[in-house]
């Protein structure tokens, strides 16, 4: 079966390769070329030391995987982690968060030889994967060279186990080259239990995310907004239109109401510019903000910069959550929880089932998109609501934190 992949992966590459090197900024391709190989050198690893390798595919695993490189060093300081990624956004967010005490790299293609080429250079005495992203020859060749294999804040969509349960009979074997699965919580490890996970490899334990801590204050440009503040994170395709003719109709009762949109992905700044210039509203660009800035109120912010939305979240009063308006599964509640804020959801969160504890306790809400004008409308009719909203928000964020500790625990046991 695993020849099977390989002759699938290899096919795929052939057609995708071009698009995938054209894409990339010219300063970039050659590098990404030779990391994709496996070409790179890594400095030799003495008896004193151990190498870990953490793949995080993207900028959501890789923020989540901070505060466990973090706590890697500071009980083994002389360890070295070397963290992979596999798109351009992750690499940016990888180093600006965690480049002085980690190298980055790109992840190799999932092919017997370059991933052959890369552990020879990198030569891990540890792998560890973020979340669920299970490339079956690279977990294939380091548990055969008899490196440990491990999942650390493993989650599966709904989404992803059908798929996988369709080809449960080959996801078995690539599980039980794993040493070990520790998934978020009872959910995800009932689920990776039915996919072929050993019962005895399974934990749980807890969430990174909310152990994940941004700047402990706002960005410095967000100052110059005055007036009430709405953050739309991480939006999708058609979501920045709906949020932003709720926000035409608040205006009327609200004049000053500001609201910073920030789209998920760099390549639809562009994009979303042009729709707030065509609903013919005043807007700012984050890139053309310096320094403190004359007082604005009233006025469209596009958060045209990557790795700020986390810090930026503690400039508002209101946060939406991008992809719950549509068939994605939500993004991370957690940041605005962490600054204490009230949380409005749209009907699809799959991503994150802990946000049905928030939606009990009064943390956030869920609205859908024919109702979210009225619900935002109510909120900001009741700033004392938006305030008790926050604390309920910030009071679970503060008592789900601690799975850092518990998956260390785990992870000392292979170093």
């Amino acid at each position: 079966m695993y020849l099977i992949y390989s002759i699938l992966y290899f096919l795929a590459l052939l057609f995708l390769f071009p698009f995938e090197y054209l894409k990339r900024p010219k300063e970039l391709r050659k590098r990404w070329i030779r990391e994709r190989f496996g070409f790179f050198h890594a400095s030799p690893i003495t008896h004193h030391s151990s190498r870990i390798w953490i793949h995080a595919v993207s900028v959501g695993e890789a923020i989540a995987a901070v505060p466990l490189i973090k706590k890697i060093k500071e009980r083994h300081p002389a360890a070295e982690v070397i963290v992979s990624t596999v798109t351009d956004t992750g690499q940016k967010v990888a180093n600006e968060r965690m480049g002085d005490i980690a190298r980055i790299i790109y992840v190799p293609f999932d092919l017997p030889f370059m991933i052959r080429n890369t552990v020879k250079n990198i030569r891990p005495s540890l792998f560890i994967i973020m979340e669920t992203e299970l490339w079956p020859n690279i977990i294939r060749i380091l548990s055969r060279l008899g490196v440990p294999v491990l999942l650390m804040n493993g989650r599966i969509s709904e989404k992803s186990f059908s798929g996988y349960k369709k080809l449960r009979f080959f996801i078995k074997d690539v599980l039980k080259n794993m040493s070990l699965l520790c998934m978020q919580n009872e959910l995800y490890a009932d689920r990776i239990k039915a996919l072929g996970a050993e019962h005895d490899k399974v934990r749980i334990t807890g969430s990174f995310k909310f152990d994940t801590r941004p700047c402990s204050s706002a960005p410095e440009w967000t100052k110059i907004l005055q007036g009430p503040v709405i953050i739309a994170g991480s939006t999708h395709r058609t979501e920045e239109d709906l949020i932003i003719d709720a926000y035409i109709k608040l205006k009327t009762d609200f004049p000053e109401l500001n609201l910073i949109v920030a789209p998920r992905h760099p390549e639809r700044f562009k994009e979303v510019e042009e729709l707030v210039r065509k609903k013919r509203l005043e807007y700012v660009k984050r890139s053309d903000v310096t320094g403190h800035g004359s007082r604005v109120t009233g006025v469209v912010i596009l958060l045209d910069a990557i790795g700020e939305l986390a810090s930026a979240y503690g400039a508002c009063d209101v946060a939406i959550m991008g992809g719950s308006f549509i068939e994605h599964g939500g993004q991370n509640p957690l940041e605005p929880a962490y600054w204490g804020k009230a949380i409005v959801c749209g009907p699809h969160m799959e991503n994150f089932p802990f946000i049905d504890d928030f939606y009990r306790d009064g943390g956030a809400i869920r609205v859908d998109s024919n109702n979210l004008y009225h619900a935002l409308k109510e909120l900001l009719d009741s700033p004392e609501k938006i305030l008790s909203m926050g604390k309920i928000a910030k009071d679970l964020y503060e008592k789900n934190t601690g799975a850092t500790d518990r998956a260390m625990e785990e992870i000392e046991r292979y170093l």
